[in-house]
C-alpha cells in the first residue's frame, strides 16, 4: 500500500517496502520569505512567484519519510482571556529572524539664503571651431536693416500660435498662444505654462493655446534677446544632469550660479539670444563637484548629489499658503472700515 512522502519539496506516495537511499528529492532546510522574495534556507534559488516556490526542485536526495511532523502547540485560552503556558512545544520549523538594514539619516536641507558660486565650465573643442566660424561670417556680412513693413504670409511669433499675417484685419484677431516654453522629458511633450502631456509630436504641435492676447508678428531688435530655450534632465545614482539645447553659447558670457538647493542658468548663445532660468532643486547638490559641460549644440549642467538617493522632480513645488489668513485679513480690513 503506497503512502505519502512528508519530505519538504516531495509530497509523493511511495511504498515502504521499496524506498531506496536515494529515490526522494527534497528540501532539508525551511522557507524563507523576505523582501517579497521566496526560497529555501538549504539552496540559493529566490523567486518573486508562489507557485514557482512550490514548484523549486528539491537539493537534496534521500529516501522518502512516511512520518508526519508533529504539529505545533497551541496554548490553552481560559475564559478569562489567559493563556496556559504550554509543555515543551516543538516548534514545527526553526525560527529565522532577518532584519532589515536601518535607514540612512537624511540629510537636512539647507537654506536657500546660501550665498551662491558659480559653477566650473568646460569648453568642447566642437564648440570653439563653431565660435571661430562664426566670427569670420560676421566680419565678411553687414547686419541688414529690418523694416517696418510687415510681409503677407509672415508666422506670429507667440510660441504655439500656428496664424499667418494675411493683411492689417489679422492683427485684430485674438491670438492663443502659450506664454511658457516647450518640455521635452522622458519621451513626454508638453509646454510648462499648461502640462497637456503627450509622447506624439504632431499632437504636440497641434495643443491650442492657454492663454489670449495679441499677435506679435515682428520682434523688436534691443540688442540681447530673452528667449525661452528647450531643456531636459535626467538622473544617476549620483548625478542629476540639465541639458539645454542652446547652440553656440558664449563662454565668456554664460554661467550658471548655484547653492544646495537653487539654481540660476544665464546662457548667452546665437549671437544676441539669451536664456534664463532659475529652479528651485528638489534635493540637495555639492556645488563643489558639479560642472558645466559647453559644447556645440547643447549645455549640461552636471549636478553632483549630496545624497545618493532618486529624485522625484527636478524642481521644488513652492508652498501652497493656507486661503484662511486671507480671508481673516479681509475681515480684518473689513472690521477696520466700519470702525472709522
Amino acid at each position: 500500500m503506497s503512502v505519502l512522502c512528508y519530505n519538504k519539496g516531495c509530497g509523493q506516495r511511495f511504498d515502504p517496502e521499496k524506498n531506496p537511499d536515494d529515490v526522494c528529492t527534497y528540501h532539508p532546510g525551511v522557507p524563507v520569505f523576505h523582501d517579497a522574495l521566496k526560497g529555501w534556507s538549504c539552496c540559493k534559488r529566490r523567486t518573486t512567484d508562489f507557485s514557482d516556490f512550490l514548484s523549486i526542485v528539491g537539493c537534496t536526495k534521500g529516501p522518502h519519510n512516511k512520518e508526519k511532523p508533529p504539529e505545533p502547540v497551541k496554548p490553552d485560552v481560559t475564559s478569562s482571556g489567559e493563556k496556559k503556558d504550554a509543555v515543551d512545544p516543538k516548534p514545527k520549523f526553526n525560527e529565522y529572524i532577518i532584519s532589515a538594514p536601518k535607514p540612512l539619516e537624511a540629510i537636512r536641507r539647507p537654506s536657500a539664503d546660501e550665498p551662491m558660486v558659480r559653477m566650473q565650465h568646460k569648453v568642447s573643442a566642437s564648440l570653439k571651431q563653431a565660435l571661430e566660424k562664426l566670427k569670420l561670417s560676421d566680419n565678411t556680412t553687414e547686419k541688414k536693416e529690418d523694416s517696418d513693413e510687415i510681409k503677407i504670409g509672415t508666422s506670429c511669433k507667440n510660441g504655439g500660435c500656428t496664424k499667418s499675417f494675411d493683411g492689417p484685419a489679422s492683427s485684430e484677431d485674438v491670438c492663443s498662444y502659450h506664454s511658457g516654453f516647450p518640455i521635452f522629458h522622458e519621451g513626454m511633450k508638453y509646454w510648462s505654462c499648461c502640462k497637456r502631456k503627450t509622447s506624439d509630436f504632431n499632437t504636440f504641435l497641434s495643443q491650442e493655446g492657454c492663454t489670449k492676447g495679441t499677435h506679435v508678428w515682428r520682434k523688436k531688435d534691443t540688442g540681447k534677446k530673452v528667449v525661452p530655450c528647450r531643456f531636459d534632465w535626467h538622473q544617476t545614482g549620483g548625478q542629476v544632469i540639465i541639458s539645454i539645447y542652446a547652440k553656440n553659447s558664449v563662454p565668456e558670457l554664460s554661467y550658471v550660479e548655484a547653492n544646495s538647493t537653487t539654481l540660476n542658468i544665464h546662457i548667452l548663445f546665437e549671437g544676441e539670444k539669451e536664456f534664463e532660468q532659475k529652479i528651485n532643486l528638489w534635493g540637495v547638490i555639492d556645488v563643489s563637484k558639479s560642472v558645466i559641460n559647453m559644447m556645440a549644440a547643447k549645455i549640461e549642467v552636471a549636478m553632483k548629489k549630496s545624497e545618493a538617493m532618486s529624485w522625484a522632480r527636478l524642481d521644488l513645488p513652492p508652498p501652497v499658503s493656507p486661503p484662511k489668513e486671507d480671508n481673516k485679513e479681509k475681515e480684518e480690513a473689513d472690521s477696520e472700515d466700519e470702525d472709522e
